[in-house]
């Protein structure tokens, strides 16, 4: 089921959860809050806000019971806090914050307040480092004024964990963080899809979509992007980014899931991404099925060798459907300077894909 489903294209072999979300792993939420303004109020002054934040949280207080986890840079031209410390101790202690690039400090100073709030011990046993990672949406938001405020952290985060069991699937596209970002020349910004794997267990990605040019779009194989030629706008935007979360319940230790993360990188080849000098690509998989409390060490036997093959699948499939989705989902945007981004028109794909144009 899902967006891509509805073109007529099935990516890869394994299936799909119910909502074909990051949601179908157990306890895992994903919830946005979206900023939109022609005339920012005051203090800010005047601007142009297409931006926002987007959670993904991982259930209950992941600084008491951190989440083993593992990041992985195909090209560094972004940002991800707390990927250091995920290095070193192979833990992630926060849910994960997406934002625009200049958004970053404001988004982790709200993360500490909230979760300050939320845990009494942190700021007295020990420190946090929220992860917060971002793409650039300079193209349509106005970065010059602070857009995001404390208050739309913390709808996000609380939406995020309205969230976590739902079966209808979150919201997607030109939502949340996703709001002023841009994929192949054509509105992008939140996807998301899972896959169901045969021992039970489920990997779901979350990707925010910020790269490529439209002559380099694929979808399924076939060369959507040069059939449907170069979208209205005048201009392109500059080379962007891609953040990828991959998040499943399986039993999978830091290595492992710096092996998941790598993968996200190939499903993102799959729909035309070269990851260009200006693109940031970082990617952070998160495992829960060896969750342990804080200064325990994890229980259970972690998956490892041939039995990550099935794993490495889901997550480049994964991938690459929340690349389309992202898309599919979007709505065009007008922004900063009058600039419009479209949205990717889905009547004529459906009808390129029909005809399976290789061009």
């Amino acid at each position: 089921m899902g967006l891509v489903a509805d073109l007529g294209v099935r990516i890869g072999v394994l299936p799909t959860g119910e909502t074909n979300s990051v949601i179908d792993v157990p306890g895992v939420g994903l919830g946005h809050s979206t900023v939109v303004y022609d005339d920012v109020p005051p203090p800010f002054g005047r601007g142009v806000a297409r931006t926002g934040v987007t959670v993904i949280d991982f259930g209950g207080d992941a600084w008491s019971h951190p989440v083993i986890a593992g990041v992985f840079v195909l090209n560094g031209a972004g940002e991800l806090t707390a990927r250091s410390q995920v290095d070193e101790w192979g833990l992630l202690e926060t849910p994960v914050f997406l934002t625009s690039t200049m958004q970053v400090g404001r988004v982790y100073d709200a993360a500490c307040r909230l979760l300050m709030a939320e845990q009494i011990r942190i700021g007295v046993d020990d420190v946090i480092i929220p992860a917060v990672g971002e793409c650039d949406d300079s193209w349509l938001n106005d970065p010059r004024h602070m857009h995001v405020t404390d208050e739309h952290v913390a709808a996000a985060l609380a939406a995020a964990r309205v969230s976590a069991g739902a079966t209808t699937p979150p919201d997607q596209g030109a939502v949340g963080a996703g709001t002023g970002m841009s994929v192949f020349d054509h509105k992008g910004g939140i996807g998301t899809s899972s896959r169901l794997l045969s021992d039970g267990h489920v990997v779901g990605v979350v990707l925010l979509t910020n790269f490529g040019s439209w002559e380099r779009l694929r979808i399924d194989g076939v060369a959507v992007g040069r059939a449907l030629g170069r979208p209205a706008h005048v201009e392109p935007p500059p080379a962007g980014s891609c953040l990828g979360i991959v998040v499943t319940d399986a039993p999978i230790d830091h290595s492992g899931c710096e092996r998941l993360a790598r993968r996200v990188g190939l499903g993102l080849a799959r729909t035309g991404s070269v990851a260009t000098h200006g693109s940031g690509e970082i990617f952070l998989a998160a495992a829960l099925g060896l969750r342990a409390p804080r200064d325990s060490a994890p229980s259970g036997v972690p998956l490892t060798g041939r039995d990550l093959n099935e794993y490495f699948e889901a997550v480049v499939d994964a991938s690459e459907e929340a690349v389309l989705a992202s898309m599919l989902a979007a709505h065009d945007v007008t922004g900063r300077e009058g600039r419009t981004i479209p949205a990717l028109p889905v009547e004529a794909v459906r009808r390129i894909l029909a005809e399976g144009r290789h061009l």
